[in-house]
């Protein structure tokens, strides 16, 4: 059997209304596994605070003090959720065997991380939580969600559908993902890249167990152009061929032109040009928005800054 100490990393950012819900949750989960020998006596939650605002340290704090089981990471400032994710999973890969990282407001469902553990003891290095059904999305999210998942997949980005950030990852995999060292992450497109066998577990998402999302619709949209700008060249390739297929037209329009004026058959077309001025300039700008989207992350890439900087840890 593999060596199982089990860390459970939870990135918070303003989570002072449901940690107390949610860490008696996954406190108890852990306990319940430990005694059911899936997991070594060792293993330990790593709450991470991502700069909150709120009182989420000092809860994680007392949280620590009082339970044998927790520990504590504190970022200086907030670095965004994938950065603290992987400020937990390299601070945790130093003394466990496998990871899972889940969400502080308990939507993902706990209870399959026993699925998760018996297929990392089956030889698994990761394990994807896919959730099984969107139906207790709002008509907006499910389209927009989906969308998404899609059109990553049609721009070349090989990611699993259906799943976020609720997974297992065993240190082999941890000690890899290391050595990526991009600073513009999307952790569900890194991770098939690095390889090893995988698999999937199904489960059913539960509403929020209290506080607001974290994600309201402009940082999921800033999480889709991150997710597709550092996965896939195809929309620059698009504007190429976009561009091709526009000079053509354009060479075809001129060509008509002159012929018609040579036989005197123009008609003047204020509207016409009009029209096709503003259409040719909004997909100008659209096409430089989408380069120097590009830009942008090369010239986040090429100052090297760290991730993250930890402030403090809590570990017993």
């Amino acid at each position: 059997m593999k060596s199982n100490v089990l860390y459970i990393v939870i990135p918070c950012y303003n989570e002072e209304e449901v940690l107390p819900i949610s860490s008696e949750k996954i406190i108890e989960k852990l306990e319940g596994m430990i005694a059911a020998g899936l997991a070594d006596p060792q293993s330990r939650i790593l709450f991470v605070d991502d700069g909150s605002k709120d009182n989420t340290w000092p809860l994680i704090a007392q949280l620590h003090l009082s339970q044998e089981l927790v520990c504590g990471l504190k970022l200086s400032r907030n670095r965004g959720h994938q950065n603290a994710l992987v400020a937990g999973l390299m601070t945790a890969g130093e003394y466990a065997d496998c990871v899972i990282t889940v969400d502080a407001d308990m939507q993902d469902d706990i209870q399959v991380m026993d699925e998760f553990l018996e297929k990392y003891q089956s030889g698994c290095d990761v394990v994807y939580g896919v959730r099984s059904s969107r139906k207790k999305d709002s008509f907006f999210k499910k389209v927009t969600a989906q969308g998404f998942y899609k059109f990553l997949r049609l721009m070349g980005a090989d990611i699993v559908y259906n799943h976020a950030d609720y997974r297992l990852l065993s240190k082999r995999v941890i000690d890899a993902l290391e050595n990526y060292s991009e600073v513009n992450l999307f952790l569900r497109g890194l991770i098939p890249l690095i390889g090893y066998e995988s698999d999937v577990v199904y489960y059913e998402r539960s509403e929020r167990a209290a506080g607001e999302s974290k994600y309201p619709l402009k940082k999921m949209i800033a999480f889709a152009v991150d997710g597709i700008t550092s996965f896939s060249v195809k929309p620059l390739k698009i504007i190429s061929n976009a561009g091709i297929i526009i000079a053509i037209l354009s060479s075809l329009g001129l060509l008509y032109s002159l012929i018609s004026k040579l036989l005197n058959s123009a008609v003047p077309g204020w509207t016409a040009i009009v029209a096709s001025i503003w259409l040719l300039g909004g997909i100008q700008l659209f096409c430089l928005g989408i380069i120097g989207e590009y830009i942008g992350k090369i010239y986040s890439e090429v100052k090297r800054r760290p991730k993250y900087v930890i402030d403090k840890i809590l570990k017993k």
